[in-house]
């Protein structure tokens, strides 16, 4: 039980401008206005230990477009390709290129990021020190035919855009939090932890201030978020209310709270599962969002949502019902709760919402990936800043390991520790281990043949010994591997499954992993959040997740990866500068 509020009276403090949330796109803009002169309250519901929130424990990717790195490795991207992409993924509503509908204000804010990505974002990054790893990704491939509907290409990345960060998450956050804490020592920035905002004043139709509980200390432990596996303490010891010239929200979308993503997804996509992981700390809870709905402003594209089908139980959670993402190469064949291969283009790496909504659709709560040794060495990867110690801790030695014949630590880990990895010798008695798995969870329900799952693997199997194959996902494997990097390091040389030396055989069960909500609140071209009508609801502004990355929904309908960091990055800094002009 939480103790007892220890009610104090409601002080009442005096700034420019407060920011909600001390994650990236909420750095990002503190630091924007500081650097401007502007007097700024930044507050978070979390102790110091979590400030940076999701983006510290993120993979660091980002999305640029025509970089030296992809130079380097032969790749050819320009504006025109990389907007082009985004609009076949976006699938914006029509009348959105008018400056029409719901839509208007995300389109605005994507064809500004594009150019961003293509433009400042890397040379802004350099100055501030950040670098990226040289060997760029090419992660949501799509695979969908080119040119078929008003030109446009459907959904994917056409080319490698995913560029991971030197120091991955923290190596973006590190300048951001430099900047902040030389704000606060200039007086500039006040850093208030475990204040969580409980609503918005305002005054004559503004937003003037914020009301906020103030939580009781955090056992100091050395973990940000509470620990490991626990959220931080929600006890009440007093009030404040801070006055204003804006309020910016800052506090991401709803992706901890799993009973408000269950109820705001889509339901022609099916139905996300009761048994879920979470890709995203506690703190993700959509509480704030809610308290700028009761302000007046509106929130737009709710079902629109990033979650990911590849979830595996962290062994060693830092908040609850924590989850990694597989980050896989192409070759495993990608099984349902039932054994089924998953259809054209729905291969590891390609599609990550549409192989989603096929588990949704089915009203399962898992599938699976069928693979071997040899592949997992090869093709596995996990998403964070924790499970890659070599490019997080900038440590060249270790990052070496990437291309010997092994897999990389973290994943060697997960392979020895995880109840999820299943190894066996022959699909018959694979099939039996994943059986067993779906009947000790409780609620869960799917059952693979073993006679039907040893022909699949033969069936996959002849394709990739007949040298060439007519299977799409054989095609597009060996396809992969004209890539360098992919080559190198991300794809497996085409072999049969049961090939000996690459064995034993290995499923992994995949869960539904919640990370990002692409709606949120309705925002103007400078981040002046809206009312329903499409006027200003003065004084409240949003960035980051809480505004759908630009908008109220910069990626329309799907994202192309890297885009979630360089969406807070965009807004923040736009945002930012925008601001500190208006107050």
């Amino acid at each position: 039980m939480g103790t007892a509020p220890l009610l104090c009276q409601t002080a009442r403090m005096e700034a420019d401008v407060v920011v909600i949330g001390g994650g990236l796109s909420g750095l990002v803009t503190a630091t924007e206005l500081t650097a401007a002169g502007r007097r700024v309250v930044l507050l978070d519901q979390e102790p110091e230990a979590s400030f940076g929130g999701q983006a510290w424990w993120s993979f660091g990717g980002l999305f640029l477009v025509g970089s030296p790195e992809q130079r380097a490795m032969g790749v050819h991207d320009s504006p025109e390709l990389a907007w082009s992409d985004w609009l076949g993924s976006a699938r914006f509503d029509a009348g959105a290129e008018r400056g029409e509908g719901p839509d208007r204000h995300g389109y605005a804010w994507a064809r500004r990021f594009v150019e961003f990505a293509a433009g400042d974002l890397r040379s802004w990054l350099r100055g501030k020190g950040v670098r990226w790893f040289p060997l760029v990704q090419w992660a949501e491939r799509g695979g969908y035919t080119v040119g078929h509907d008003d030109a446009r290409t459907e959904h994917g990345n056409s080319v490698p855009r995913f560029h991971v960060t030197w120091g991955t998450g923290p190596g973006i956050v590190a300048p951001f939090v430099a900047a902040a804490l030389a704000a606060r020592d200039a007086g500039l920035l006040d850093l208030r932890f475990r204040r969580r905002v409980t609503g918005l004043v305002t005054t004559d139709g503004r937003v003037t201030g914020v009301r906020a509980d103030v939580l009781a200390d955090q056992p100091l432990t050395g973990l940000p978020f509470g620990g490991r596996g626990a959220p931080s303490n929600r006890d009440v010891v007093g009030a404040e209310e801070i006055a204003a010239g804006a309020v910016v929200v800052a506090t991401g979308g709803i992706g901890a709270n799993h009973d408000l993503a269950r109820a705001h997804w889509d339901a022609e996509a099916g139905t996300l599962p009761d048994r879920m992981l979470s890709g995203v700390p506690d703190s993700t809870d959509g509480l704030m969002l809610g308290v700028a709905a009761e302000a007046g402003g509106a929130l737009v594209h709710e079902d629109r949502m990033w979650h990911y089908p590849e979830g595996i139980a962290n062994h060693s959670p830092v908040w609850t019902n924590h989850g990694i993402r597989i980050l896989p190469g192409p070759s495993s064949l990608w099984l349902d709760a039932d054994g089924g291969r998953l259809p054209a283009p729905l291969f590891p790496g390609f599609d990550a919402l549409g192989a989603l909504q096929h588990v949704t659709r089915r009203g399962d709560d898992h599938s699976w990936f069928v693979l071997n040794k040899a592949i997992m060495e090869s093709e596995f990867a996990l998403s964070g800043s924790e499970q890659n110690p070599d490019l997080t801790g900038k440590d060249v030695k270790l990052l070496a390991q990437r291309v010997l014949p092994r897999a990389v630590g973290p994943v060697e880990r997960f392979a020895n520790e995880s109840p999820e990895f299943l190894w066996a010798d022959n699909p018959t008695d694979l099939a039996a281990k994943m059986n067993a798995l779906v009947d000790a969870t409780p609620g869960s329900k799917g059952h693979v043949d073993p006679g039907a799952l040893a022909a699949v693997v033969a069936a996959r199997d002849a394709q990739v010994a007949s040298g060439l194959g007519k299977d799409p996902q054989v095609v597009a494997t060996r396809a992969a591997r004209d890539y360098r990097v992919d080559k190198l390091i991300r794809v497996a040389k085409p072999r049969p499954l049961t090939t000996p030396k690459d064995g034993p055989l290995l499923a992994v069960r995949l869960s539904v992993l919640t990370r990002k909500t692409l709606g949120g609140l309705w925002c103007d071209p400078s981040g002046r959040v809206l009312r329903a009508d499409g006027s200003v609801l003065d004084g409240l502004w949003a960035v980051g997740e809480a505004a759908g990355f630009g908008g109220g929904g910069v990626h329309g309908h799907r994202a192309l990866e890297g885009t979630f960091l360089g969406g807070c990055l965009h807004t923040g800094r736009t945002t930012g500068r925008a601001l500190a002009a208006d107050v």
